[in-house]
């Protein structure tokens, strides 16, 4: 049996931000959905107010989803019909509730070895915050937040 195909989904208020965010933390490529996105809008299956300018006004302006955004490992194939990543991916999805628990899930990004101080205060220029920083007997990490409050570790 072939193992099933899977995509970690993170509900936020601002899809596109964390998107942002999360392509230049992990240095992945957020998905352009464009060419699905006018193909649908041209066929009048879908409405404006869904859609939204993804970085308006700069050279890699596009139609996206207004409450939907993706980012997806570079190496990865990806759907010619839709944009869509077709390997490791993230995806955003807008929730109108806010974050108000520590997260069930999170993230463990995995620094080159030496380079987890550095990977932390890049990190935090991209706006992601420490928590603390842990050193116990099975290794040391440090505990950040995104821009929206999600926690994650750099290892």
């Amino acid at each position: 049996m072939e193992p099933l195909h899977w995509k970690l989904v993170v509900d936020c208020a601002d899809p596109h931000a964390q998107a942002a965010f999360w392509a230049a933390a992990l240095r992945y490529e957020e998905e352009d959905h464009s060419k699905l996105v006018g193909q649908l809008l041209g066929a009048g299956a879908v409405p404006e107010a869904v859609t939204v300018t993804v970085h308006a006004g700069e050279p890699e302006e596009r139609l996206g989803w207004h409450d939907l955004a993706a980012v997806r490992h570079p190496d990865d194939p990806v759907s010619e019909e839709n944009g869509a990543g077709l390997g490791r991916r993230i995806l955003f999805q807008r929730v109108p509730e806010a974050k108000t628990v520590k997260n069930r899930l999170h993230l463990d990004v995995h620094a080159p070895p030496g380079t987890r101080d550095a990977e932390v205060e890049r990190l935090e220029g991209l706006g992601a915050a420490v928590l603390r920083r842990v050193a116990e007997q099975g290794g040391a990490w440090v505990v950040m937040t995104d821009p929206e409050g999600n926690e994650f570790c750099v290892q």
